[in-house]
């Protein structure tokens, strides 16, 4: 049984004891539906207006490191020199969504599949990146395997300009705009993984990758 069945099954039980039927009615749906577009945001501080500019920024301070490139074409090199700058191997797993992306022209091996305890360096996109926070947003999906930013030393996600939103509460109204409803599992990721449980000593790598590096496609 997968993650989003046994959630259907827990909130089928919670409704079978109030009463109601398994699964909402449609016009529940629509009572929370105009709910939530009736209902005012909290206050918020502002953003600018360059998105991207603000992205790249707030990542930075998160601790990833950022490149840009102007279109999807240019990725594969921008990955290579950024892994042969850190002396890192260039082979990696990657998302199926990107198969059609020169990796071979640039000289990077990839084989497009879930990550093994072996593989060094991942290679995603996003579903969408938050400027305020620099936090990238993965969704899962058969071809979008959240393994692929969590398992390698190194995550290279790969983050188109005009996906990037203000703020989390817009993330979140984009994923029910084109998705419906969250998927088996959404990762936000706001810069390599960290902690500082031990001693307040800072780790990082410590819950997954040591490196996230985001390349930014501003013609994307």
């Amino acid at each position: 049984m997968d993650t989003s069945t046994a959630r259907r099954n827990i909130l089928a039980r919670i409704r079978a004891a109030q009463g109601r039927e398994p699964e909402p009615a449609a016009g529940e749906r629509e009572a929370v539906q105009a709910y939530m577009a009736s209902h005012p945001r909290g206050p918020r501080p502002p953003l600018p207006d360059d998105l991207v500019a603000c992205f790249v920024e707030r990542a930075q301070a998160m601790a990833s490191t950022v490149d840009t490139v102007d279109a999807l074409a240019d990725v594969p090199a921008a990955a290579h020199r950024y892994l042969a700058g850190q002396s890192l191997p260039v082979q990696a797993i990657a998302w199926q969504t990107l198969q059609d992306l020169p990796w071979a022209d640039a000289g990077v091996a990839v084989e497009f599949r879930k990550p093994h305890d072996t593989d060094k360096v991942g290679f995603t996109g996003c579903f969408c990146a938050i400027a305020e926070t620099g936090t990238l947003v993965l969704l899962s999906g058969p071809e979008t395997y959240s393994s692929a930013g969590l398992l390698p030393e190194t995550h290279i996600a790969i983050v188109p300009a005009s996906r990037i939103v203000g703020c989390q509460e817009d993330a979140f109204d984009l994923i029910r705009r084109e998705r419906g409803e969250l998927p088996r599992a959404a990762n936000f990721v706001s810069g390599p993984s960290r902690t500082a449980d031990i001693e307040q000593t800072l780790v990082l790598g410590a819950h997954g990758p040591y490196r996230v590096h985001a390349i930014v496609v501003r013609g994307a």
